[in-house]
């Protein structure tokens, strides 16, 4: 069994997306799609840089999107090659998109809307998020109930056994630096990111990604969406639009879904558009196939493989 499986924020880079637009009339296509529904030369910004522009994350998330169905489309694969689709945070609209649950400008523009919608929530300075590595979720949130002292402190993501990110206020997020050294974990880094994503902090982004959502037509995906926030299979629309709003400020329980995809049968986990979740991957089910596909020669050889 195969899941298609597609990245999150922090995936981004200058020249992303350049080298399939150059090859493939599909991706220079669907490039232009997505610029002319945000009215932005995205694709530039992609290929050209500045770094700092597409690290802002209300064009980092649609950016990241579009790479990576981008590059599912060159493949020329069908959906029906995989059996899950999932994603890792705003990874789930690309897998959702990926796997017809919506079109490319309504994914552009509900990630656009995201990225903006986050970074409204809190003020930038007054939060921040660190990965703890070397650490496992329970010690993660120790830690961060330790670090809380009346502020937000929670954890955020579950991407592996060895790898958890806390998210909240920068002070408490900044004292529990110190206090997962005092618990043993092996290192703790604060993370370039401009806004605490994933914590009870971002209920105002929330509250308007339900509002976008309501307007949004959501058809059944093809083949079902591992959530990030019950890591199970799900594919009514109606359950996919409260999951989305619920991802906000959820956990991100990625460990858990390939865990428990791989439970299911899946031994070959592909990654469009990145080379960030295969790691993860790997050490939570070692004995998987994973398959990262970025440039035209790995598309020729997943090609060749499937």
């Amino acid at each position: 069994m195969r899941a298609f499986i597609f990245p999150g924020q922090g995936s981004q880079s200058v020249g992303m997306g350049k080298a399939l637009a150059e090859a493939s009339r599909v991706a220079r296509h669907l490039f232009e799609e997505v610029d002319d529904t945000l009215n932005q030369k995205l694709a530039r910004l992609m290929a050209e840089g500045p770094a700092d522009e597409l690290t802002l994350t209300e064009n980092a998330q649609p950016a990241i999107m579009a790479n990576a169905v981008a590059t599912l489309r060159v493949s020329g694969l069908a959906i029906d090659k995989a059996d899950f689709v999932a994603g890792h945070s705003l990874g789930e609209y690309s897998a959702l998109c990926a796997a017809g649950g919506f079109d490319v400008p309504t994914a552009a523009r509900l990630l656009k809307l995201r990225g903006q919608a986050m970074q409204r929530a809190v003020p930038v300075g007054q939060g921040a998020m660190a990965a703890l590595l070397g650490a496992g979720v329970e010690t993660a949130r120790s830690v961060a109930e330790a670090a809380a002292q009346g502020e937000v402190c929670a954890v955020a993501n579950d991407n592996d056994p060895s790898q958890v990110v806390i998210s909240g206020h920068r002070g408490a997020v900044e004292r529990a630096l110190d206090i997962a050294k005092e618990q043993g974990v092996r290192r703790a880094v604060l993370l370039p990111v401009s806004a605490p994503f994933h914590s009870p902090l971002m209920e105002p982004a929330a509250r308007e990604m339900e509002r976008a959502l309501a307007d949004v037509e959501i058809g059944q995906p093809a083949v079902p969406l591992y959530a990030n926030v019950t890591a199970a299979p799900v594919e009514d629309a109606a359950e996919i639009r409260r999951l989305l709003v619920e991802q906000v400020t959820a956990l991100v329980r990625w460990r858990e879904s390939v865990a428990a995809m791989a439970e299911a049968g899946v031994d070959h986990f592909v990654e469009f558009g990145g080379k960030v979740l295969g790691p993860m991957v790997k050490r939570i089910a070692p004995d998987a196939k994973v398959t990262s596909v970025v440039t035209m020669d790995d598309i020729d050889a997943l090609v060749k493989d499937v």
